[in-house]
């Protein structure tokens, strides 16, 4: 399999990745060509399993029933790009050069890459690379964990994360919904620590992908989870499906729960793990940003921005707390806000929640 793989790569790498990057003229630069093309192979078997396994399953096993599934569409989409093309140029164009000017993937200045970080702190990791990597993969996890904390605590991460939140049918597809600003903070705070702690490239990949996977199962429509004692250790689309949860105005702060990508225990040893409650309608009440869903994926993002930008420059867009947005992108915290106002809006009928009434949980 491994020689497999290797002649994949380098076909693909000759006979496409190559004369791509010439023909925009960024051949040449840090990054290694075959790593495009083995994140183009690892893409196209994440599509398949996305495509081939978890669509399969929300026909069989709903949490939620559509009429119609018009507003997966644009997920859809976003999983598409991201995956076949902006992730593979990402790390080419900055995970690439970054892991090389920080001494990380090949021997950079003397550095060796594999006695750097946990292995050369505690060099019983060196002969025992499976150990390794499972280290590496909680503290990729713990760190995504509070990473995703503060995505949601802060009003100026939040303005951009709420995107990937404003999904009222969320499905396998919604993962890879986000503000690209988003998703490039989330890369560069995720990418650090994986340098700081001697990950190598290929690793990071491998990490990426496991974490990737396992974040499309977790947002898929269906209403089972892995059972009492595993969905204390790992998150399952039930699990997931109560962060989405739409805001609750006789009890505000129950959407403020389920944090962990691949681990739930995270949220269990922290207090954020909520558990027993049926399936809950998704999305966000507030309309400044459930108006996503009427849009298309430029607007989408651009929509996102304004909202990054009207907080950026507020003392509210820093202070901690769950905030809405006024007609000026502005943050207001929720506190000064009558939620039941969202609850209206949401109804049926309603410009920005159309499709609300075609919603029922199955």
């Amino acid at each position: 399999m491994p020689e497999l793989w290797t002649s994949c790569v380098d076909w693909l790498t000759l006979h496409a990745v190559a004369p791509f990057l010439a023909l925009i003229h960024l051949d040449g630069l840090a990054g290694d060509p075959r790593e495009i093309a083995a994140a183009l192979l690892v893409a196209l078997a994440q599509v398949l399993v996305i495509g081939l396994v978890l669509r399969p399953l929300e026909t069989l096993a709903p949490a939620e029933r559509w009429r119609d599934r018009r507003l997966t569409r644009i997920d859809r989409t976003y999983t598409l790009v991201m995956l076949l093309g902006l992730n593979p140029l990402f790390a080419y164009l900055v995970l690439m050069p970054l892991a090389n000017w920080a001494g990380g993937g090949a021997d950079v200045a003397g550095t060796d890459a594999a006695a750097s970080g946990l292995a050369h702190w505690l060099p019983w990791f060196q002969q025992h690379p499976l150990a390794l990597f499972l280290t590496y993969y909680l503290i990729y996890d713990f760190v995504y964990y509070w990473m995703h904390r503060v995505q949601h605590a802060i009003p100026w991460w939040w303005a951009l994360h709420s995107m990937h939140h404003s999904q009222r049918q969320m499905s396998c597809w919604t993962n890879d919904r986000g503000s690209y600003v988003d998703g490039f903070l989330q890369s560069m705070v995720l990418a650090t620590v994986g340098l700081l702690i001697g990950v190598e490239p290929e690793q990071f990949a491998l990490l990426m992908f496991v974490g990737e996977l396992v974040q499309n199962l977790s947002h898929t429509n269906v209403r089972f989870g892995f059972g009492r004692v595993l969905d204390k250790i790992f998150v399952d689309p039930k699990f997931h499906r109560l962060h989405h949860m739409i805001v609750d105005p006789e009890r505000p702060r129950l959407h403020d729960c389920n944090y962990g990508q691949v681990f739930s225990l995270w949220d269990v040893l922290f207090g954020t793990a909520l558990y027993g409650e049926p399936p809950r309608p998704t999305g966000v009440g507030d309309p400044m940003v459930d108006i996503d869903n009427e849009r298309g994926l430029v607007a989408m993002q651009w929509g996102a921005f304004r909202r990054f930008w009207g907080a950026l420059w507020t003392r509210a867009g820093w202070t901690p707390g769950d905030v809405a947005f006024d007609e000026r992108y502005r943050p207001v915290p929720t506190a000064h806000v009558d939620l039941h106002a969202f609850e209206r809006d949401c109804a049926p009928g309603a410009s920005a929640s159309a499709l609300e009434a075609e919603r029922t949980p199955a």
